[in-house]
């Protein structure tokens, strides 16, 4: 059986806002934007080179907005993203790995500033938020692992 990550609902306050950030400065595919009826707006978007798309709108969730913690974006070179989405922007942080070489850890423990001095694939990352403080993580992967 197959099981494919499809949405992500992500809690926003204000739609037209979060559109513009996720269209115009992110550079995220629109799919839909649906205003069904009074308070109930669904717009759709999807990264680029994503199979995954993030809902968010008007009475999609009762999470409150801004509470999303590490949501990621992969990329092949998190230089040239971070340039492109500063150039767009987006206020994006240094990059930064941690200080095991493993996966980063919630907040800022053990995160050496710095790109992983190998450029190992998995070991890089650097992070933005959008308007209503929903936190997103850039992580470098110019090689999948086995089976991945």
């Amino acid at each position: 059986m197959d099981l494919k990550l499809e949405v992500v609902v992500v809690p926003v306050s204000d739609v037209d806002r979060a559109k513009d950030f996720y269209i115009e400065q992110l550079g995220f595919r629109l799919d839909a934007d649906f205003r069904v009826e009074d308070g109930y707006r669904i717009v759709q978007a999807t990264p680029p080179g994503s199979e995954c798309s993030i809902i968010f709108g008007d009475g999609m969730t009762p999470t409150a907005p801004g509470t999303y913690q590490g949501l990621h974006l992969i990329v092949t070179d998190i230089e040239a993203a971070r340039a492109e989405l500063s150039a767009r922007g987006v206020a994006v942080s240094e990059p930064f790995r941690d200080a095991t070489g493993a996966f980063h850890r919630a907040g800022a423990a053990k995160r050496v500033p710095g790109l992983h001095p190998e450029r190992l694939s998995y070991g890089s990352f650097a992070s933005f938020e959008d308007p209503d403080g929903n936190q997103w993580f850039l992580q470098e992967i110019s090689q999948r692992a086995p089976g991945r």
